[in-house]
């Protein structure tokens, strides 16, 4: 598909979606967001507000020395203060260390906010903004101009909404976006606003949009700003954001390409995927009856629709599952979900054939670990450790006799000991270790490490670099399964493996032990060839 877009997608998950309640990424977290997304061909990736926190700072600092194939990475950021001189005001003088292609300015387009907020007159407010896009844009910067309560400043006062857009035009703002901050326009309202603008503006104003969903039309106001001429659309993944959330990426995409056939992606069978990702990453439970991506966005529960759908499938599907990475799901048909497992597969250099005996082994599996609470979008590593068990391809690098952990804490708390022991063969050589630490997984990670090291001493440039837990069933309470995921590193790159267990060592231990053995096994391949 060709992709010199009319429109372009400009992602804000790593901050507008983290002021979401429960939303938060690691810096690590946001750096592997923002790769993905990168990858999966978004055009516009906003990083965060440099200056406001240790977080965004250290983003910046690390994205640098990175190489983005496809996106311009954004900072985001205030025009100057009221009564600053521009080149004096510190604020923006971040946005400009931050060295990103982008500068995003949020402003006050409502003459209310100006006053009432800002405490600045109306026509300081025009001068911030004019002062800050010239600078910027002097600096060679893309300014993007975000008109902030934009369609309710319109409403209030147009003659004043419109000027702010206008200062900003004609100090080298190169898009003007139109932000519904407060979520509750109506699409009608949104469409109508949106090409009065255009109309004021003249052809040469390129302008986008940003809503929120506070009325559940996050992405159908999206959609009717297209309409009217928006060229941008602004929002997260998975619908990230404060309060009811953005506009949902993961549904406006689809609905852009697949139903207005405008080409914003590369290749739309990744949306799925991504957007597991980023729920991983997360920690949040996926929204199973999200449109285009949930888990039943394709399903059918037996009657007269699965008896359908088996005989046709559009009869009862308004588009193919596979175009976003999803599969339809009918509990009597074992070929569901396949063409996930061939193209998982493919890309991990296992050609097979649809129908052959393998992939229904493997599909087997994978239906059946996500039954007990397995997720592998986000956990590359251990999906490809189970398409070489399943292939006879896997040999282990060791094997487990036992372990144990003990914890123990004197009443007064005057003391606390974690011991983990582990006792497995490497070949014919035995080894027992003993290692203490501060809890039972890092004792574990201790004493594993100190068995395997005389084996495989490159073990100590494996570092854990995130955990996360999540309660898959939670309403078992106590008796729930726990899933673990782990990020480690080596220093050239990351990988994620996952482990699903009653018992929360046991999922740390089977993650931990996929994480080892996918590292370790593939630096052994390396040796041998």
């Amino acid at each position: 598909m060709s992709l010199t877009p009319a429109l372009t997608l400009y992602d804000t998950t790593l901050r507008d979606g983290t002021q979401g309640e429960g939303i938060s990424f690691s810096v690590l977290d946001k750096l592997r967001v923002a790769e993905k997304l990168d990858d999966f061909g978004m055009h516009y990736i906003e990083g965060g507000w440099p200056g406001s926190n240790p977080k965004d700072v250290a983003f910046f600092a690390e994205a640098k020395s990175r190489r983005w194939k496809h996106a311009r990475l954004a900072a985001f950021g205030s025009t100057r203060r009221g009564g600053t001189a521009v080149e004096k005001d510190a604020q923006v003088r971040t946005l400009l260390e931050a060295g990103t292609p982008v500068v995003t300015l949020v402003a006050k387009a409502s003459r209310l906010h100006t006053t009432e907020i800002l405490g600045v007159t109306p026509e300081e407010n025009l001068a911030m903004i004019t002062d800050t896009v010239r600078y910027l844009h002097g600096h060679g910067r893309e300014v993007i101009h975000d008109a902030e309560i934009f369609f309710d400043g319109y409403k209030e006062d147009a003659d004043y909404a419109l000027r702010t857009l206008r200062a900003a035009h004609d100090a080298g703002a190169n898009l003007l976006v139109l932000c519904d901050t407060l979520g509750g326009c109506l699409p009608h309202e949104i469409e109508e606003i949106t090409r009065a603008v255009r109309a004021a503006l003249g052809a040469d104003a390129r302008l986008g949009i940003h809503t929120h969903n506070d009325c559940g039309l996050g992405v159908a106001n999206a959609l009717a700003a297209v309409r009217a001429g928006a060229v941008q659309v602004q929002g997260t993944i998975n619908g990230y954001g404060e309060r009811t959330g953005n506009c949902n990426l993961t549904t406006l995409i689809p609905c852009v390409q697949a139903k207005l056939g405008l080409a914003v992606v590369p290749d739309l069978t990744r949306l799925t995927e991504l957007s597991f990702f980023v729920d991983e990453l997360a920690n949040i439970a996926h929204d199973v009856r999200a449109p285009f991506v949930g888990r039943t966005a394709f399903a059918h529960k037996g009657g007269l629709h699965a008896h359908a759908v088996q005989k046709l499938a559009r009869s009862y599907e308004h588009m193919e599952p596979a175009a976003v990475g999803n599969r339809q799901h009918i509990l009597v048909s074992e070929l569901s979900g396949q063409s996930n497992v061939l193209a998982k597969a493919a890309a991990l250099g296992f050609p097979l054939e649809k129908n052959s005996a393998e992939v229904r082994a493997i599909l087997e599996v994978v239906k059946r670990r996500e039954s007990e609470g397995y997720e592998y979008e986000a956990a590359e590593a251990s999906f490809e450790l189970l398409v070489r068990k399943r292939l006879g391809l896997h040999m282990p690098l060791f094997d487990l006799q036992e372990y144990h952990c003990s914890f123990r804490r004197a009443g007064n708390g005057a003391y606390e000991t974690c011991e983990a022991t582990v006792k497995l063969r490497v070949g014919n050589q035995p080894e027992y270790t003993v290692a203490e630490g501060d809890g039972p997984v890092n004792a574990l990670d201790f004493a594993l490490r100190k068995a395997l090291r005389p084996f495989y001493p490159e073990i100590d440039l494996i570092k854990l670099e995130d955990y996360k837990v999540r309660i898959s069933d939670s309403h078992l309470a106590t008796a729930a399964k726990t899933r673990v995921f782990i990020v480690s590193g080596d220093g050239r790159e990351t990988w994620s493996t996952v482990g699903v267990s009653n018992n929360i060592i046991e999922a740390s231990w089977l993650a931990l032990i996929d994480s080892l053995e996918y590292r370790l096994r593939a630096n052994k391949m390396t040796k041998d060839k």
